[in-house]
């Protein structure tokens, strides 16, 4: 059942969250997805492509039905230097029709966020979100719920202050996240419902911060961060 008649799994922010701001586009693409009509497939790995297995085309399906044509726009507030920059990012739910396989598995394209970036998103066929930077499958969130508790969230704190050390965006390299701000991140109440291995949360009462692998293709992988403070003037040095 789609996630706004039946929102289980997700947290009451969550819930709260696309009851506020979520509605269906029900257009051509949404009411007839081409889930098993021979999508298009790319093979990685240089060998002759086959047929998606039958564990893509069930979550191809799950996904239509969960979340195909969900709507929603994120709120964002963010610190670079003595600006604070705020945004409205609208994220659409509608399968792309391609497919592919890597070294991590088969995954395939759908629209994700509508900004322009240099990364494609993509869903796993074990149903982590995560985005391509043209190459292999990386992993952003545990699943794609787990990315919408991490928009409910940042959503939640646009009235708080942000504040820095701050990566503006998910797929732009940041070095020398070190260790006090690793502390910090430890010393708060986790956010278990947004968080995964390469997305963490964790929220008190003053403070909330998010440490994040970047969307980026360079090995390791760089670290990003983004905080906030209810009432302003927290930093980490």
């Amino acid at each position: 059942m789609h996630v706004l008649n039946d929102p289980h799994g997700l947290s009451p922010r969550a819930q709260a969250f696309l009851r506020r701001v979520g509605h269906r586009h029900v257009g051509e693409a949404a009411a007839h997805p081409q889930v098993s009509d021979s999508p298009q497939v790319s093979d990685k790995t240089s060998r002759a492509s086959a047929a998606p297995p039958g564990e893509l085309t069930a979550r191809l399906e799950w996904f239509v039905a969960r979340f195909g044509g969900l709507r929603y726009d994120v709120r964002r507030r963010v610190r670079i230097g003595d600006r604070v920059h705020e945004s409205v990012r609208r994220w659409e739910f509608d399968l792309l029709g391609d497919v592919s396989e890597d070294h991590t598995g088969w995954s395939f394209g759908w629209s994700g966020e509508r900004v322009s970036s240099p990364v494609f998103y993509r869903v796993h066929a074990d149903g982590r979100f995560g985005v391509s930077a043209g190459g292999p499958f990386l992993e952003a969130s545990a699943s794609v719920h787990h990315m919408i508790e991490g928009h409910a969230l940042m959503d939640d704190l646009f009235d708080w202050e942000p504040v820095p050390p701050v990566s503006l965006e998910t797929w732009v390299p940041v070095n020398g996240v070190d260790g006090p701000l690793h502390r910090l991140l430890d010393s708060l109440p986790a956010v278990p419902e947004a968080s995964g291995p390469c997305d963490r949360w964790a929220r008190s009462d003053e403070l909330a911060v998010r440490l994040f692998r970047g969307w980026t293709a360079a090995n390791p992988r760089t670290t990003g961060v983004m905080m906030w403070s209810r009432n302003g003037g927290t930093s980490v040095k």
